[in-house]
């Protein structure tokens, strides 16, 4: 398994507002049921974004997604 490393200093990824909002609420530690909540969307709604990001990522957990928003200053 290889890691990527992304600094800091990174240029944000193409991410929708919402989608970074998403983003923002599962780095924070929240379910999607929570994000959802907070979010007043469907658990499905956030579970697209969230493939969405993943795609656009190119990652696959959600620690990845954690860390990628901690690298961006999310």
């Amino acid at each position: 398994m290889s890691l990527t490393l992304v600094t800091p200093h990174a240029e944000a990824p193409a991410l929708a507002p919402r989608e970074q909002e998403a983003l923002r609420h599962i780095a924070a530690g929240r379910t999607y049921v929570q994000t959802a909540t907070s979010m007043g969307l469907s658990k499905h709604t956030v579970d697209a974004y969230l493939r969405r990001i993943r795609a656009k990522l190119g990652i696959h957990t959600t620690a990845e997604l954690t860390r990628m928003a901690i690298a961006l200053g999310m």
